[in-house]
């Protein structure tokens, strides 16, 4: 899938060997550095030839009014979009009056690395002049985990063998609103604009001035810029300071505009002594506080970076890192090339993450302005366990951003007419922002994945503080909204008119996947509620007061629950993804061809919803999260029938389709799939990898790992193992961490290997392996033998047509493409 001269296998590196100017884009994403609340994508310091110059700052939008065609009550009327915030990243470097420009340099060598021990990105060049000069560029990038608001960029430039004059011009420049220095404009600018198909995956373009100029000025080589923005109201200040470390003569030039700000570094440079010019580059932004005081607090981000100096910041951020890969690192022995792609998928989670601190995590972390920034449930079924079990204090943080939009949640419940709050769809300020509302609003099944993340962190860290003084509110407004969207009909409880995981079926009666999860939900919210009013009545009182609790409405909840509709076909044996699914004619998926995938960009939605296709595992996802309430036979036939319906035009499909590929059997499936989603933006198997990390898939990656070949799972809150480690891997490993202590977990063929480490606030570890009990206390290993790593069936389901109860059996087809008519 990757070309290994270009980007050859190291385990603790992404590396890149050559300069190819035909992926950008990619390249731009996959080398990206950030911390969860600052990115900056790969786009060279040279500030030319980019794809999307592009600096983020997590939460940092504007708004703009959505104009749909025909607009209807309860169409969202606000939209969001990430901004672009000033790039600080140009370091442009002349010899002679040359410019360095990548795209037409004599390149003699070149090395371009993110390392993922430090997270910083490298480059190495050897650079020939028109002149004959040879020039050795070296540069580093680094966004800082431990310091939230900063990023320091180096460039270090030495003639090899000449004296010749050497220009370093260090910009800042606001993108957003402007156009490069040169007039340009990015290709992700102009492909956006362009004519043909639109693609709902990409951002908006805003055509009216977003950053508005505030306080701009220079000071020495110190310069800052600040903003508004004109619709939301948020403020923003970037400082930056440089030092330049060299025993050659040089002079130093400002220049400050509203819009750039220039520091220019003249040197007299003599063969074979370095020139080194550092920039700390801080951050600050803001819903509201004025510019003047995120400048103070950007002045003061930076005195104390240069009093550090770069070598103790980088130092610092290696031993961060040392402490998130001793807790984190999956092992997979024998296989360098899966062993480098999950430490960047998970380095990538960390950069999306860490110090997101009262933000959510956008589904494209901070690499691209993909989905433009917003925040879906891609946060709390795929990226969250992996916090859960390895830094459970970013997903309480991922957990409290959902509680901080609660007051819009309710307000948008009363729009369509609900109890209790609706979470958005897709959202960063906490309003619904998806015009589309068949496969926006319609999913209602985030309020149960938002529950369903909640109750999972606490299983796993034992968090019942937080559970009762904050979380009990997501539970409790959660459930009232299915209480009163379901309806009851005989003995059953019913929710029409919803949309599932798989957005190419929409607005349909018992979604399985919508029923099951919403179940778990309602059980959630009574049981919590009823064991907060038996332990502590007075916090109860509290919560009850706060919500304006009725005494009965938990009892609602778990009657509603124990009656949820789940339906199931008796004479195909599998459960419908709906009520009526089964009626749908077959699309015949293998047979489609390539150039018209993914469906949603070459048909239009009413022809893929009339149709059994599915954009995304729905039914298989269900039954994984939900392990313990399907058999096992309902699992194999129902991964079976669905299997082969499945597109996977979503990059979160094969993550659950690996994992339930494994535990029924399919081994080898699962490890096409586990593949698929290891490599989605290292190999750019999706083709939009150019728009930012697909960050769902990268902490999915983690759960195929672990979930699917570890076996891993915690239903009832309880810690459980069946491994299927594949036929050539000697041995899988992982940390985690289960009610403060962490446990290391060694899969072999013939054993599994569980010890416990003597650090931290927890105890002992209980634990089952393919249903028998045991215990491992910390400072000790436990090992279990193994007879086998669970069943083992041939190459991949294929498509069924099931006979209705009308005798009938649907077609399977492949509808006709417009260039056949």
């Amino acid at each position: 899938m990757i070309d290994r001269e270009r980007f050859p296998v190291d385990p603790w590196r992404l590396v890149e060997t050559r300069f190819d100017e035909s992926d950008l884009g990619v390249t731009e994403t996959n080398f990206a550095v950030g911390n969860g609340y600052l990115g900056m994508r790969a786009d060279y310091p040279e500030g030319r030839h980019a794809h999307e110059y592009g600096t983020y700052i997590n939460g940092f939008h504007e708004t703009w009014p959505i104009r749909h065609a025909e607009n209807a009550y309860g169409f969202a009327e606000v939209g969001q979009t990430i901004v672009n915030v000033p790039d600080a990243k140009i370091m442009r470097v002349y010899v002679d009056d040359e410019p360095m420009s990548i795209d037409i340099a004599e390149i003699t060598e070149y090395e371009r690395s993110l390392d993922f021990r430090d997270a910083t990105q490298n480059r190495r060049i050897r650079w020939t002049t028109p002149s004959g000069k040879e020039v050795l560029l070296e540069s580093r990038r680094m966004v800082s985990f431990e310091e939230r608001h900063l990023a320091v960029l180096q460039m270090k430039v030495t003639v090899l063998n000449a004296d010749a004059p050497v220009v370093v011009n260090c910009h800042i420049i606001n993108r957003q609103d402007g156009e490069d220095v040169y007039g340009g404009r990015p290709a992700a600018a102009h492909a956006a604009g362009t004519a043909g198909v639109a693609d709902p995956r990409k951002t908006e373009q805003i055509s009216e001035r977003v950053l508005i100029p505030q306080e701009h000025w220079q000071v020495g080589s110190q310069s800052t810029l600040s903003y508004r923005t004109a619709s939301s109201g948020m403020t923003l200040a970037v400082v930056a300071d440089h030092v330049v470390d060299t025993e050659n003569e040089y002079e130093s030039r400002g220049l400050i505009e509203p819009d750039i700000a220039k520091n220019v570094f003249r040197i007299n440079a003599k063969a074979g002594v370095p020139i080194t010019v550092t920039k700390y580059v801080s951050y600050h932004t803001s819903r509201g506080v004025p510019a003047a005081e995120l400048i103070d607090r950007g002045r003061r981000t930076i005195d104390r970076a240069l009093v550090s100096g770069i070598d103790e910041i980088i130092a610092r951020q290696r031993s961060w890192l040392d402490a998130f890969w001793d807790r984190s690192d999956v092992k997979i022995e024998g296989h360098d090339d899966l062993q480098q792609a999950t430490r960047w998928c998970l380095l990538q989670v960390a950069m999306a993450s860490a110090r997101a601190d009262g933000w959510g995590v956008p589904a494209k972390g901070m690499t691209g302005s993909g989905y433009s920034g917003h925040y879906f449930w891609d946060t709390e079924i795929y990226v969250m366990p992996f916090l859960d079990y390895t830094s459970p204090w970013w997903a309480r943080n991922a957990l409290r951003a959902r509680l901080a939009m609660l007051p819009a949640a309710r307000r948008r419940a009363a729009q369509v007419n609900e109890a209790g709050a609706l979470i958005p769809w897709r959202t960063i300020n906490g309003e619904e922002a998806s015009a589309y509302y068949a496969a926006g609003t319609a999913q209602y099944h985030i309020n149960a994945d938002v529950a369903y993340a909640l109750v999972k962190y606490v299983r796993a860290t034992g968090d019942e503080e937080f559970l009762a003084n904050e979380g009990i509110d997501l539970l409790v407004e959660t459930a009232r909204l299915w209480q009163t969207l379901g309806f009851w009909r005989d003995e059953s409880f019913h929710i029409h008119g919803v949309t599932g995981p798989d957005e190419y079926t929409t607005v349909v009666n018992d979604n399985l996947f919508t029923n099951a999860m919403a179940r778990f939900n309602l059980r959630a919210a009574a049981y919590v509620v009823r064991e907060l009013e038996h332990r502590d009545p007075a916090r109860y009182r509290a919560m009850a007061d706060r919500l304006s609790l009725e005494p009965d409405e938990a009892e609602h909840w778990a009657a509603a629950g124990h009656a949820m509709h789940i339906p199931f076909h008796e004479d195909s044996g599998i459960h419908p993804q709906d009520a009526l699914f089964l009626e749908r004619e077959i699309w015949d998926v293998e047979n489609t061809p390539v150039s018209q995938r993914p469906l949603l960009l070459h048909f239009h939605p009413l022809v893929i919803y009339r149709f059994q296709v599915l954009k995304q595992a729905d039914i298989v996802l269900a039954e994984f999260l939900l392990s313990g309430e399907f058999t096992q036979a309902e699992k194999l036939a129902d991964f079976e029938y669905y299997d082969p319906l499945t597109t996977g035009d979503s990059t979160l499909s094969g993550v659950a389709q690996s994992v339930m590929a494994a535990e029924v059997g399919y081994q080898d499936l699962a490890r096409d799939y586990f593949e698929h989603s290891l490599f989605v933006d290292l190999a750019n198997l999706h083709k939009n990898s150019s728009d930012g990390v697909h960050i769902a898939a990268a902490g999915g990656a983690w759960m195929s790992l672990v979930c699917g070949f570890g076996g891993m799972r915690d239903a009832g809150g309880e810690l459980s193992f069946d491994p299927r480690l594949p036929a050539d891997w000697p041995e899988l490993s992982f940390p985690l961490a289960w009610h403060g202590t962490t446990i290391d977990v060694s899969i072999r063929r013939e054993e599994i290997e569980v010890s416990a480490r003597e650090e931290g606030t927890g105890s002992g570890v209980p634990f089952a392996v393919r249903g028998a009990r045991y215990e491992v206390a910390p400072g000790e290993t436990v090992v279990i033998e193994l007879a086998d790593q669970g069943p083992v069936r041939e190459g991949k389901p294929t498509l069924r047509r099931p006979v209705l109860d009308d005798g009938t059996r649907p077609n399977a087809i492949v509808p006709p493409w417009m260039e056949e008519l």
